[in-house]
């Protein structure tokens, strides 16, 4: 309950003071290449239900729908601002909604794919499918996108047997070190 209300609370903050990046992030998507401003991704969330993830489009609109690391030359479908908004977290501001709509937390595991079943089942396995999935997590700020899954689902496991109001402060403000430094992030 007190995770929920601070998840509230800091994504409206954050939405409001954050308005005019989203609006000229929003902007720049439109001018910069064809399609809509937004991604809707099919995310796997708390119980492995699916719901419909925000970002940015960072990607054309004709890319496969897999894991960035699973296209070949993933540069060759980036849209001209996509790897400047990868690189700063940008693209993830519309996830914010996702928080207030209540299909995520600003701490969890993050959310898999719909179609990352390796992921899914070492996660359910694990029973981190257990947990509201986050915008960043222990998993974020201990590599990133660089880790393999089995070393990803290490991390949420982790997560899950020493969540604390505390840690999840620790995760929000090392993940901000992280952002700032583009530490960890591929394309």
């Amino acid at each position: 309950m007190l995770k929920r209300f601070f998840d509230l609370c800091l994504a409206v903050m954050a939405s409001v003071t954050l308005l005019i990046p989203i609006i000229l992030v929003a902007l720049g998507v439109r001018l910069t290449s064809r399609g809509p401003v937004l991604y809707w991704s099919d995310r796997v969330g708390r119980n492995n239900a699916i719901f419909r993830m925000p970002k940015f489009r960072t990607m054309r609109t004709d890319t496969p729908a897999v894991a960035t690391h699973l296209l070949g030359d993933p540069a060759l479908y980036l849209t001209p601002i996509g790897s400047f908004l990868r690189k700063s977290s940008l693209d993830e501001l519309p996830q914010l909604w996702s928080i207030l709509k209540g299909d995520m937390s600003l701490v969890g595991p993050r959310p898999a794919l719909f179609n990352q079943d390796d992921l899914i089942a070492l996660r359910t396995e694990k029973k981190v499918h257990l947990m509201v999935p986050g915008l960043t997590g222990w998993a974020q700020i201990n590599g990133r996108d660089e880790l393999p899954i089995p070393e990803k689902v290490v991390l949420d496991t982790y997560y899950l047997e020493h969540q604390t109001f505390f840690l999840d402060l620790r995760i929000l403000v090392l993940t901000l070190f992280k952002v700032i430094k583009r530490d960890g992030v591929s394309h």
